[in-house]
């Protein structure tokens, strides 16, 4: 069976936040570093906000609408891309796509990939700065965590690599969001080896066939496997083959996917001990190489790898997502609770995805990056909502669906603070001022549960590099010295 599309919130995709917000007064593609230079200089002189669009994945649509006036500028056309087998490193900069990346290591070398997204068409620019993760985080860690250098562009319109912005600059963009401490116009990262065969699965269960057992189970095993293998879960409604006349058509599915460093005859036999109950037989693997197998995950499996360059891919919809994190298993019956809430006209088009941590993922510390999720974290849950019709009606059916469900899984979520992923950004957890000045202890709302403890030194690098705060959203990082708090 042949995974549908994850989530891919371009063009085609909308927040359900921008279509009440303001467009820009003008939008800046710039060729040059210093097109973005005399932006950053002439939109603080006439007093304008801007905003830093890489690939426009914002959950919330931050990168691209405002309710103040504001300038865009679009890094459409900063998407060159080096790659060096040699050192095995690459130089990307911040308006390429996961896919173009993908496509230009696979171009390279079929021994070398990168630990980033699953969505091709995500930009490199948001994803790298927020943390980054997908299904070789177990391996090899986020995005994030295999940055060694970056070229970013300051409030005084300086351009400084990693030695001249200094240490602490360099590990707030790694993991903090690049959009409050200035515009990041290239990354240089280290590539990651992987072997010539790589393999996949793809195994669907519904609840008749024990699919909450199986998730049950899967959170005692799934972050304490070896950390070549990740198998996480997409939870969605499904039409049901089984049900018998006159009774309900649909039912819960869980569909088990993996990406496996390795071959299928390692991979049988380590689900077989670790997970018996799936059930796992040859007959669900494919054994690819790894780029076939980025296709295969976000569900164009056997396509041409051409296919990672398209910008926009999939139908247009509108969107809501929100996250946890799940440091104890949550029992059988709380499972039980979740499922009559999936047969709710607004959870049509939604799914829940939980993604194992563990491995590489305990042994970093938390305060190594801004991203704290470490040691203690067994999965994070990814909620999304998903319509097609536009209007009030259609916006608060759904929305209020995924904050029913959100407020469903608060006893069994982690607590104080109840913690979240920048990614997958969220608004509901807590928002600056629009104008004016936002007091840290406004922000923290918000702050501790994206950074936890690293909030505060984010808020000390942001005064010393941005005190007058031009970089800003409803979410950035506030500084603390600003208007009306000298």
């Amino acid at each position: 069976m042949i995974p549908g599309l994850l989530h891919d919130p371009t063009g085609e995709t909308s927040p359900f936040a921008t279509n009440k917000a303001s467009k820009p007064l003008v939008i800046i593609t710039p060729k040059e570093i210093s097109h973005i230079q005399a932006t950053i200089i002439c939109s603080q002189n006439h007093g304008l906000q801007i905003r830093v669009r890489s690939g426009g994945h914002d959950y919330e649509g931050l990168s691209y609408v405002s309710e103040v006036p504001f300038v865009v500028i679009d890094l459409i056309d900063f998407k060159a891309i080096e790659i060096n087998v040699e050192s095995r490193t690459a130089w990307v900069q911040t308006g390429a796509s996961i896919g173009e990346l993908y496509y230009a290591i696979s171009r390279k070398s079929r021994n070398l990939a990168f630990t980033a997204g699953i969505c091709p068409t995500v930009g490199v620019g948001g994803l790298f700065s927020g943390g980054g993760h997908g299904l070789m985080l177990r391996k090899y860690g986020l995005a994030a965590d295999n940055i060694i250098d970056a070229y970013i562009i300051d409030v005084k319109g300086r351009f400084l690599d990693r030695q001249a912005m200094g240490e602490d600059l360099f590990w707030a963009i790694r993991g903090g969001g690049g959009a409050s401490f200035g515009v990041i116009v290239s990354w240089k990262i280290k590539l990651v080896q992987v072997p010539s065969i790589v393999t996949v699965f793809t195994v669907p269960r519904t609840l008749e066939q024990n699919a909450t057992k199986l998730i049950h189970k899967w959170q005692y095993v799934a972050s304490k496997l070896d950390e070549s293998i990740t198998i996480h879960i997409i939870i969605k409604r499904v039409n049901s083959t089984s049900s018998k006349k006159g009774e309900s058509n649909s039912t819960v599915q869980a569909l088990f996917q993996a990406l496996f460093l390795g071959g299928v005859d390692k991979l049988i036999p380590l689900v077989q001990e670790k997970f018996p109950e799936l059930g796992l037989v040859r007959e669900d693997c494919s054994e690819l190489s790894w780029i076939e197998s980025v296709l295969y995950i976000f569900g164009l499996n056997g396509v041409k790898h051409e296919v990672l360059l398209n910008r926009v891919i999939g139908e247009k919809d509108i969107f809501k997502a929100k996250s946890d994190y799940v440091k104890t298993p949550i029992s059988e019956i709380g499972l039980e609770g979740i499922w009559p809430m999936f047969y709710e006209d607004g959870a049509k088009d939604s799914m829940m995805v939980l993604l194992p941590y563990g491995g590489k993922m305990d042994n970093i510390s938390k305060s190594e990056t801004p991203f704290p999720h470490r040691y203690g974290n067994l999965y994070i849950i990814q909620y999304e909502v998903h319509w097609y019709q536009e209007g009030d009606e259609a916006e608060k059916l759904h929305i209020n669906w995924m904050r029913k469900l959100y407020s469903y899984m608060e006893p069994f979520v982690s607590k104080s603070p109840r913690s979240a992923y920048l990614n997958y950004r969220d608004l509901d957890i807590g928002v600056n001022n629009k104008t004016g000045y936002t007091s840290y202890k406004q922000a923290s709302i918000w702050g501790v549960k994206y950074f936890e403890n690293n909030f505060k030194r984010l808020t000390k690098v942001k005064t010393k590099v941005d005190p007058l705060n031009f970089f800003r959203n409803e979410q950035s990082i506030p500084s603390l010295v600003s208007e009306g708090h000298k």
